[in-house]
Formats: C-alpha cells, sequence, structure tokens
C-alpha cells in the first residue's frame, strides 16, 4: 500500500511526511526543496486483539504500544507540483512519474492562503487554496490523457473490431499506474460518453480522464497551517467535495521531535501531551509548548495522524485483520501471539487473505476458521475488522 504525499512547493509537505514518518526530508521556505521523491513508513493504528486474549502480542510486521497496534503505510513525498507540470513545467514529469503506483493521494494545502501557485511566499490570504485543488486535478487528468495519447483510438477500434473487452486493452496501456479493469469500467459508466469509446472525440476522452483521476487515485485534503488559516479558506477547500482535515504539521513534527528527546509525553494524535514536572524546557521552547497545547484544545488533534488514518480507513476503506496458525492461541508456527497485522480491503474473503499472506496458501486454499468463534469458514467468507484467522490449506 503506497500513499503519495502532493501539492505545490512550499506548502509544508515535506515538514507532513517528516511528521509522518520521523524521516529526515529537506524542509525550507522556498519552491523545489524536494527533488528526490522520499520513501518512508508511517503508520495507522487499531485496537489489538489481544487485549481480548488476555496474553501480550509478539507483533512481527507492525508494532503494538498499550494496546493499539500500528500497522505500517508507505509513503511518498514528490517534488511540488506547479501549472502546466503535465506538459514538463517545473518537476512536473519526474511528479508524476514518481506517483504512479500510488493507490491514494494526500493533498497537502496551504490553507493559510501564503503561497501563490508557484509555491512563492506571498500576504497570508492572498491566495485562494481551492484553486490548488483543482490545478492539481487538472494536472493529473492531463497526464493520464497524454499516456493514453493517440493509442486509445487505435485500442478502441481494437475492441470493437476483435470483439474484446475494452478496459481490459486500456488496463493493460495504464498497467504502470496502478489502475484496475473495475475502475476503468466504473469511470467509464460515470463519465457519461457514448458506449462506443471508438466515437469519442478528445474533450470526451479527457472527460474520462478526469474521472479516472478521482476513482483510480482517491484523495484527501490536508487542509496545512490551519493554525494560521482564516475560517472561510477552510469553506473554499470544503466545498471541492474531498474530504477535508484542517492540520498543522509544524506542530506535529515539533511534538514528535520533543517527545522522541523526552521532553514531553506525546502520542501521535493525541489531543494533549504532558510536559514531565522536572522539565528540561528553557523559556523559548516552553512558550512554543503552550502555544500548541492552546491549539490542540480547540482543534482536538494536530490532524496529522488522523489525515493518514482517514485516507486509508475511509477512502481505501481498508480494515485490519490477522493471519494466525493456531487458532485458540492466536499463534504463529513460532508461538508468536498475533505476529502479523494485514491492511485488506473491506468485502474482502478468507481466500483473499490466504492469496495476501502467500500465493501457495490463496492456491491450495481448503478453508479457514474463525479464530473467535472457532469455526470453519469457506472461502467466501466475508472478512470483518480486527478478524483473527487461520487458513487451512493443502501442504
Amino acid at each position: 500500500m503506497l500513499v503519495g504525499i502532493v501539492g505545490k512547493p512550499n506548502v509544508g509537505k515535506s515538514t507532513f511526511f517528516s511528521a509522518l514518518t520521523m524521516s529526515t526530508a529537506q524542509v525550507a521556505s522556498y519552491p523545489f526543496t524536494t527533488i528526490e521523491a522520499n520513501r518512508g513508513v508511517g503508520h495507522v493504528r487499531g485496537p489489538c486483539p489481544h487485549t481480548a486474549l488476555g496474553s501480550s502480542c509478539s507483533p512481527n510486521n507492525s508494532l503494538c504500544e498499550g494496546g493499539t497496534r500500528f500497522v505500517p503505510i508507505e509513503l511518498l513525498d514528490v517534488a511540488g507540483l506547479v501549472p502546466d507540470a503535465h506538459s514538463g513545467k517545473g518537476l512536473g514529469n519526474k511528479f508524476l512519474d514518481d506517483l504512479r503506483q500510488a493507490h491514494a493521494f494526500i493533498h497537502v494545502v496551504d490553507a493559510s492562503g501564503g503561497t501563490d501557485f508557484e509555491g512563492n511566499p506571498v500576504g497570508a490570504g492572498s491566495h485562494d487554496p481551492a484553486l490548488d485543488v483543482s490545478f492539481l486535478e487538472r494536472e493529473i487528468s492531463y497526464w493520464i490523457f497524454g499516456i493514453l495519447g493517440k493509442d486509445f483510438n487505435k485500442i478502441a477500434r481494437q475492441s470493437k473490431l476483435a470483439g474484446k473487452k475494452f478496459e481490459r486493452l486500456l488496463q493493460e496501456k495504464l498497467t504502470g499506474l496502478s489502475i484496475t479493469e473495475a475502475q476503468i469500467l466504473s469511470a467509464i459508466k460515470q463519465s457519461g460518453n457514448d458506449n462506443d469509446p471508438s466515437l469519442w472525440k478528445d474533450d470526451e476522452l479527457l472527460s474520462f480522464c478526469q474521472v479516472l483521476q478521482k476513482v483510480s487515485k482517491p484523495m484527501i485534503i490536508a487542509a496545512n497551517k490551519a493554525d494560521i488559516a482564516p475560517p472561510e479558506n477552510m469553506r473554499k477547500l470544503e466545498e471541492t467535495g474531498y474530504p477535508v482535515v484542517p492540520t498543522s504539521a509544524e506542530f506535529e513534527l515539533a511534538l514528535r521531535r520533543a517527545a522522541k528527546g523526552g521532553l514531553v509525553a506525546y502520542t501521535p494524535g493525541a489531543s494533549s501531551f504532558d510536559m514531565p514536572e522536572e522539565s528540561k524546557l528553557n523559556e523559548s521552547q516552553r512558550k512554543a509548548l503552550d502555544k500548541m497545547a492552546d491549539w490542540l484544545k480547540g482543534a482536538g488533534s494536530t490532524g496529522v495522524q488522523p489525515v493518514l488514518e482517514k485516507v486509508v480507513f475511509d477512502v481505501l476503506d481498508l480494515i485490519i485483520v490477522y493471519p494466525v496458525e493456531d487458532e485458540t492461541k492466536w499463534m504463529d508456527k513460532q508461538g508468536r501471539i498475533l505476529p502479523d497485522a494485514y491492511l485488506m480491503p473491506r468485502g474482502s474473503n478468507a481466500r483473499d487473505l490466504a492469496f495476501k499472506v502467500h500465493t501457495d496458501l490463496g492456491d491450495n486454499f481448503i478453508r479457514a476458521i474463525d479464530g473467535r468463534t472457532h469455526m470453519a469458514v469457506g472461502h467466501d467468507h466475508i472478512l470483518k475488522e480486527n478478524d483473527v484467522v487461520k487458513i487451512v490449506a493443502r501442504v
């Protein structure tokens, strides 16, 4: 699972990325600080089933702290996008190529309106942040349009003459973009174009690409610098139709670093933090933390951790499931309790989980056993959030 962090230059993308991953990414207040894409790992949270078992777990592919399981998500922070990136302006071609494999986007927007389209600082409130959303949509749509190019008519004619599924042929053309046949078929239906793609004009093809962009690369808006954003800017962003979460990446990064340094006790996504009585803080640090504490009281969190969880659990609609070898003790062959946590699309069945764990398990699937009820279930058993499942397969 790969989530791309996108947006124009100088809106706090790299700060946002660093806060989620605690990785080092170059941060500065000028455009194109990020040139090479930064890769890192963030985590989404869920209640660990070990609390119901009454025994401690032994995490392998994830983390567990205080009964909360932290499941890893790969994140990609790419170079800033500027208008006409699809035609090569700025670092546009690199930006778009880096995003090919992303399953969803977190669009970091300067909600304060303090940066223009190029990412240059302007007076706070001078720029409408909603315009950043529409221009990013446009760039990605034109990018897909450019990839299809002249081959689209050839594909449409081949489908019509040879009786081959159009969505399958188109998916082969778009195979590097992690776009599925189902997503293409959904975009065709939603576009409202003629049922015969060979009759589409350029404007109809572009319309299809615009819908495909929303279907195949779903997006959530991180309204960054929300601590200094005017209310009308937040309203404008909400009117774009995308999920919007107010964020302060700068606050989140500062709190995570302070927690790592032992200066405060802070859990990512929390609505508050604690400062030890014997604090090492100087007066300047204490004032800064007091400011963050005041903002958290009203906002509920910095928004950074909730954005990632919203894109994973709401936008992509994934659930956490735990495969085990022993359905009674919830162990694997090494005796580790609940070692692995997997993210699965809601609606996945037991065989889907078997394939997720290993191709051989999927190919040789016999049945599954529900770790909570100890009842055998078939391949079409629909998985639920926090399920513990044993896969039985032919040896």
